[in-house]
């Protein structure tokens, strides 16, 4: 079946990046508050991209796999930040300066 038209076929810049994420989270039979909102997070960066079908079809499959829709995705993931979620270390270790300045010369 051939593309209609004026139609593009594009790889997103992320796409790889974007892979291995999907492909964590296709290993999670029930995901976790992190896992939702990582998954709303990239079905808004693909929304409307005309490309990178497989990677959407496993978002679409995600929400198959943990029995939710789009729009229970979304309201979960704003739930989730609202309550003050955030990606990556603890904010304790993300704050601040592990440097010890007892060691320093001079102090």
């Amino acid at each position: 079946m051939s593309e209609p038209s004026g139609s593009v076929n594009q790889t997103h810049p992320l796409e790889a990046t974007d892979r291995d994420h999907i492909d964590r989270l296709l290993a999670r039979e029930s995901p976790q508050d992190g896992d939702l909102a990582e998954l709303a997070r990239l079905f808004i960066r693909y929304d409307g991209f005309p490309g990178s079908e497989s990677l959407q079809l496993d978002m679409e499959r995600l929400l198959t796999i943990w029995k939710i829709s789009r729009e229970e995705l979304n309201a979960r993931a704003r739930k989730i930040w609202a309550s003050g979620y955030r990606p990556g270390p603890a904010v304790e270790e993300a704050v601040g300066s592990g440097f010890d300045t007892s060691q320093s010369d001079g102090g």
